[in-house]
């Protein structure tokens, strides 16, 4: 039984009333809400795109610029880490993977092959080498860099000057003063709630239409709206269960075992597809990716409509940035003890190393079956549908049928622990005075998972385009924008008064130090310290 804990009916009743409106609105004026969501798209877009764009490049000088510098031997937190470094790093891979990504990583290059960037002529050979090129640039060093910047503020404020409150709005109480169960909180807190509905829609619907698809083709099965909604459901069920009896913790370990058969089912494919094709596309478009690299991530095409730009590369930091709270919570949770520059090696290289494994193995297999007349991808986005092509791509594999049952299988598993993870964030949010080691109410927790599956039902029942579900993502992403830039400024204006002064010298060694030192004796040097300094060797016992 809780003691002291509240539900925030202001939260809950908000978003309820919110939601509620979107899907009747959805379902009422199904062809209505499409414009309105392609107008949304494209202005919102036109307006904040290059912002964006120049914040995800700023991403990538800052995180470098602070793991080179004499800040990247900044130890966070005291004591050696808790898990070894091939636990870690796997840890942020399956940080960079879900069920929507398994899509991706079987179609995004058919997309920039029809519509390519940098102002490439639409299906030529330039096109197909830089479509794979610019899935690596969009799963790549940008939006690791943007969820390595946000991880290591969130880890600064809680491990280094061990700040009250593991969550958005208490880094921003910690930087800008108000407070977390204030006016200003109460509406980081909303924001946050939309952006992770926002960013659910899309995944939740690609990966029950990927899956409805699949299982029509193996059983015969109508591929129609009751199939997809009842998808949805029995995911649903098995998550709300989940939250239900407090397995998430088992859920968790699946999800693990997931992302481990998830690397195993892209080195099959490398294994079993065309290998040698395989290595070589996957070498080339990282070349192609590192040589235009600052080109694509400024490129905004002022002399055009910028469509690619803004319905990709803009989309896409905005998708990475509604996930990066989260993430952020979870990096600072397993990274006690490492240094800035850990984290940043870790992130960059396994994140990358790992997304561009597995996107590398699943393109690199469909481009072939593309060149070699067997699947025509591209063609078939605009006729039956990048659903339709995932499944024959994985019915031209040997042992096909066996392989898209674990594929189908990985992805509703996937699906189904975001849902768990989203579903227990969402409920943590609303409650108020959660204590660590403490659980909602499992009524609340219910009732999210229930609340959590309607939205995406919406999208299913209208049959949204992608450009649609894009908007929800955008939508809700664009606050997030000037959060991130909050945390930006704090990170730095703390290393500033933290360590501005120091020698490069005295921060090694203390970080040597702190790798010895246990809880109590790092308390008893920051008692010696003025209020937010980072402790010194003169005052370390």
């Amino acid at each position: 039984m809780l003691q002291n804990t509240q539900k925030d009916l202001t939260l809950i009743f908000t978003s309820i009333a919110v939601i509620t409106l979107t899907v009747i609105g959805l379902m009422m004026f199904p062809d209505q809400a499409k414009v309105l969501a392609d107008h949304l798209f494209t202005s919102a877009t036109m307006t904040f795109g290059t912002l964006v764009q120049v914040l995800g490049f700023v991403c990538v000088i800052l995180i470098v610029g602070l793991a080179f510098s004499k800040y990247g031997n900044i130890r966070l937190g005291e004591g050696k880490p808790e898990y070894k470094n091939t636990s870690w790093i796997f840890m942020f891979i399956c940080a960079g993977l879900g069920s929507a990504t398994m899509y991706w990583a079987f179609m995004e290059w058919a997309y920039y092959y029809l519509t390519p960037g940098l102002d490439i002529a639409s299906a030529s050979k330039q096109a197909l080498e830089m479509s794979i090129a610019y899935s690596f640039f969009h799963w790549g060093i940008t939006p690791w860099a943007i969820y390595g910047i946000a991880s290591l503020a969130m880890a600064y404020h809680f491990h280094v000057r061990k700040n009250k409150g593991l969550s958005l709005a208490g880094i921003i109480e910690a930087i800008t003063g108000f407070k977390a169960h204030g006016p200003v909180g109460r509406i980081i807190d909303l924001i946050f709630l939309f952006a992770t509905f926002g960013g659910l829609v899309l995944t939740t619907t690609l990966t029950a239409s990927t899956v409805a698809k699949g299982l029509s083709d193996l059983t015969g099965l109508t591929d129609g709206f009751l199939l997809k909604a009842c998808l949805v459901m029995l995911v649903t069920v098995v998550f709300s269960l989940s939250s239900w009896i407090g397995i998430s913790s088992g859920m968790q370990r699946l999800a693990k075992l997931a992302c481990g058969m998830t690397m195993l089912f892209a080195l099959v494919v490398l294994l079993l597809g065309p290998t040698l094709f395989s290595i070589n596309n996957t070498a080339n478009a990282i070349g192609l990716t590192l040589q235009n690299f600052i080109h694509m991530s400024l490129a905004t095409d002022p002399t055009g409509n910028g469509e690619f730009a803004r319905g990709w590369t803009v989309f896409y930091w905005l998708y990475w940035i509604t996930y990066a709270p989260g993430v952020a919570i979870f990096v600072t949770r397993v990274s006690k003890g490492r240094t800035i520059k850990e984290v940043v090696m870790a992130m960059i290289l396994g994140g990358c190393g790992g997304c561009w494994f597995f996107f590398g193995s699943l393109q690199s297999f469909a481009i072939h079956q593309f060149i070699t007349d067997v699947v025509n991808a591209p063609a078939m986005l605009s006729g039956a549908g990048g659903e339709a092509a995932v499944s024959l791509l994985l019915n031209s594999l040997p042992f096909g049928k066996v392989l898209s049952v674990i594929y189908f299988v990985l992805m509703l598993v996937f699906l189904a622990s975001h849902l768990d993870a989203v579903a227990y964030t969402v409920v943590a949010t609303s409650t108020r005075n959660l204590r660590e080691g403490q659980d909602p109410a499992p009524s609340l927790r219910l009732f999210w998972c229930l609340l959590l599956a309607a939205l995406p039902l919406a999208m299913l029942y209208i049959n949204a385009s992608l450009n649609t579900l894009k908007t929800a993502v955008i939508l809700t992403a664009i606050p997030f924008i000037f959060i991130l830039f909050v945390k930006i400024w704090g990170l730095l204006k703390w290393l500033r008064e933290d360590y501005a002064a120091m020698p490069a010298s005295l921060i090694e060694e203390q970080s040597q130090r702190l790798s010895t030192m246990d809880a109590a004796q790092a308390s008893a040097a920051r008692a010696h310290q003025p209020h937010g300094a980072a402790p010194t060797l003169e005052t370390q016992p």
